[in-house]
């Protein structure tokens, strides 16, 4: 599976920003699609999980209420949305997949086996 993350770029705070995953290559009968992200000098951290096949999601506590994670209109691609972005958002982010339900949630990076190269989010106060 490759992954291409997109979208990212330059806001103020309080602004918007839609990232984008497109899913290519090898696909699965159900999968899971996750955001994740990374703050220079942090660990990566889950963001949002998407079920493609049951559209099931779940969100981070500092992003619930901002962000929102939906089916895109083009095939195999995850929308995250971002609003009422903070300085703190800024990241690179990434998406990432595995294949399986998307339940349990899985909410840590190493239970992703496949990653796209992220896309950077910076956001300016």
């Amino acid at each position: 599976v490759q992954l291409q993350a997109s979208g990212g770029g330059l806001v103020q705070a309080g602004g918007s920003l839609r990232l984008s995953c497109a899913a290519s290559g090898r696909t699965f009968s159900s999968y899971g699609l996750g955001w994740f992200r990374q703050a220079p000098g942090k660990e990566r951290e889950f963001v949002a999980t998407f079920g493609w096949n049951d559209g099931t999601t779940w969100y981070a506590d500092p992003v619930k209420g901002r962000f929102t994670i939906s089916r895109g209109n083009a095939k195999n691609t995850v929308y995250l949305q971002m609003n009422s972005l903070k300085p703190d958002d800024t990241a690179v982010y990434y998406c990432a997949a595995r294949e399986g339900s998307n339940l349990p949630y899985r909410l840590q990076a190493n239970q992703y086996p496949y990653w796209g190269p992220g896309t950077q989010v910076t956001v300016s106060s």
